[in-house]
């Protein structure tokens, strides 16, 4: 089912709640926090000369809850509902030039603008319930654009990378050297691991034509990352629907020449198994988001749309915030889900 946010949404009694898995409520406990009891320093002076001492893991937590209590988790929407909220989504981020030039300015700025959006959306999605995001950063057939368009792209995705490594190695460092635990740092790091524990990101894409500076990037954030389970970011850089099932073919087909799989027994299943979304759970998106106003899909994950919902705005990407998000997941949730099969 496709949806462009201007034609009406599906009636509210539509909703189906067979169409989707029930996700039991998680419970987010922090591993550091009984290693940081351990740790006391001193509070304040006694009038006797003294001094009374508090556990590092209770100052902490004291201004934790003062300075960042607009960081709080964030509650799912009234209007959305948790049972019906879609395991993966993937997004088509489409309009970064077109906005920067209406606004006078270089198309770099528009890609700027269109990263911030995409740390923005991130941190909803994790505090949603959303267990993938899979993002349409560079097609296969965006190295067509303009040389300094592309190197500038390239330079931006090397710099988010680094940009969220640091802060992720930055909390780990803290805890494991002892000479570093004061207050300040044991507060960063909190604040940190909370927004940034258990994200997993996954980069796929024919990663031959990237700088090789950017590959070692990737293959360093995947490897330090492969362990979190919370929620998976999956970017797809040097990407096209066609090459992922044209690379998957090659791969049975060598499959088969050395004998390992039998010609015969090819089947969806074992396409599906070498398509580079294999690194995810779940594979296949619920609901997909295009942004800008155009009408399609652009080469994006043509294997795996075959039952996903479509759902259009006209914002281009760096306009699209929390309010367009809760609107595409309201027309997401009154959907009635078939797989082909009909309703009675």
């Amino acid at each position: 089912m496709i949806c462009l946010r201007s034609l009406p949404l599906v009636p509210h009694e539509l909703k189906s709640p067979l169409s989707f898995r029930t996700r039991a409520q998680q419970q987010h406990s922090h591993p550091f926090s009984q290693s940081l009891r351990s740790h006391t320093v001193p509070h304040k002076t006694l009038t006797g000369g003294g001094t009374a001492t508090t556990t590092v893991a209770n100052v902490a937590l004291s201004e934790h809850n003062d300075l960042n209590a607009a960081e709080e988790e964030e509650p799912l929407p009234s209007e959305l509902s948790e049972e019906l909220m879609p395991n993966h989504v993937a997004l088509i981020m489409d309009g970064n030039g077109r906005w920067a030039k209406q606004r006078g300015l270089p198309v770099s700025a528009g890609h700027q603008a269109g990263a911030r959006s995409l740390r923005e959306l991130v941190e909803i999605c994790c505090k949603w319930g959303v267990r993938v995001l899979t993002v349409f950063a560079f097609s296969y057939d965006n190295w067509i654009r303009p040389k300094v368009e592309v190197e500038f792209l390239m330079n931006l995705f090397e710099r988010e990378i680094k940009s969220q490594m640091q802060k992720f190695v930055r909390t780990v460092r803290v805890f494991q050297n002892p000479n570093s635990r004061k207050i300040k740092d044991v507060i960063g790091f909190w604040r940190a691991t909370e927004r940034y524990e258990g994200i997993r990101i996954s980069v796929i894409g024919d990663s031959s034509k990237l700088p090789e500076s950017l590959q070692k990037l990737i293959s360093d954030a995947e490897e330090a990352t492969k362990d979190s389970s919370r929620f998976q970011l999956i970017v797809a850089v040097s990407y096209s629907g066609k090459y992922d099932i044209v690379q998957a073919c090659k791969s049975l087909a060598c499959k088969v020449k050395d004998g390992v799989v039998q010609l015969e027994d090819i089947s969806e299943s074992l396409v599906e198994q070498e398509l580079e979304t294999n690194c995810t759970e779940y594979p296949y998106p619920d609901l997909l988001i295009r942004t800008s106003g155009e009408l399609r899909v652009s080469n994006f994950l043509l294997w795996q749309l075959a039952y996903t919902e479509f759902f259009f705005v006209k914002e281009l990407w760096p306009d699209f915030g929390k309010a367009e998000f809760v609107e595409a997941l309201i027309s997401f949730q009154q959907r009635q889900r078939r797989y082909g099969a009909r309703i009675t």
